[in-house]
């Protein structure tokens, strides 16, 4: 596999003309780079296109962070020395990005950045130059965390819409016997009879798409619900 380089004349117009002339798709995955290097953004340009994502880059942090960025997969080629916000600061500001994973790249690699890069996430750390194949590697790796991550959170998303759907009567039923009480013993605590609380029960399943009761506390655990004091 060949280095990063410098593109040509008519492989930077080629480039151009790619990232134009091509639209997103709603999941399509989207490689941002952000460098100061002309030349260096045009060659990753055209190595991310060739590879079936799509770029889109930018000459500082400022930019990057002005511009929309869609729910697809991502990740982040960022180089570490940018005018004005750094990569490293870059790195700190977009910290609650868990879905854009971010690949470091530099001319003047360090032990304590590369250090400080890592624990803040980073997928990888590359210097300069570096193999083709070692960059679409971690490319690679970033977009399956952000693809983990994005449906992690539509996951969560559906299952807190599911719960906000039920009525106070079913969110109490809910809680109750998540934390194991039987429907007898739900009865007594709300006031209500036994066979109203299995109505209640089994539309708060339907409701939560809850297959099992152990099915319904796993659900429970992620929606961070706290559970009654056993008696």
């Amino acid at each position: 596999m060949s280095q990063v380089r410098p593109l040509s004349m008519s492989s930077a117009n080629a480039a151009d003309h790619a990232s134009s002339s091509s639209s997103v798709s709603r999941g399509t995955p989207i490689i941002y780079v952000v460098d100061d290097d002309d030349s260096v953004r045009q060659s990753l340009e055209l190595l991310v296109d060739s590879a079936g994502w799509q770029p889109e880059t930018f000459a500082s942090a400022m930019e990057f962070l002005a511009s929309p960025r869609p729910p697809s997969p991502s990740c982040l080629v960022l180089d570490v020395l940018l005018p004005g916000l750094n990569g490293l600061d870059l790195q700190e500001r977009i910290a609650d990005r868990v879905d854009m994973p971010i690949i470091f790249i530099t001319g003047h690699g360090d032990v304590q950045t590369t250090v400080r890069a890592m624990k803040g996430g980073a997928i990888d750390f590359l210097t300069k130059p570096f193999r083709d194949d070692a960059l679409l590697g971690a490319i690679g790796q970033a977009l399956e965390r952000s693809r983990t991550v994005l449906r992690d959170e539509t996951e969560m998303r559906a299952l807190r819409e599911r719960h906000e759907s039920l009525s106070r009567r079913e969110r109490e039923v809910m809680e109750l016997v998540v934390a194991g009480r039987l429907n007898k013993q739900v009865a007594g605590e709300l006031g209500i009879s036994e066979i109203t609380v299995k109505a209640h029960r089994g539309k708060m399943m339907r409701k939560m798409k809850a297959r099992s009761l152990p099915d319904l506390v796993n659900m429970a655990a992620r929606l961070g619900l706290a559970s009654p004091r056993k008696r």
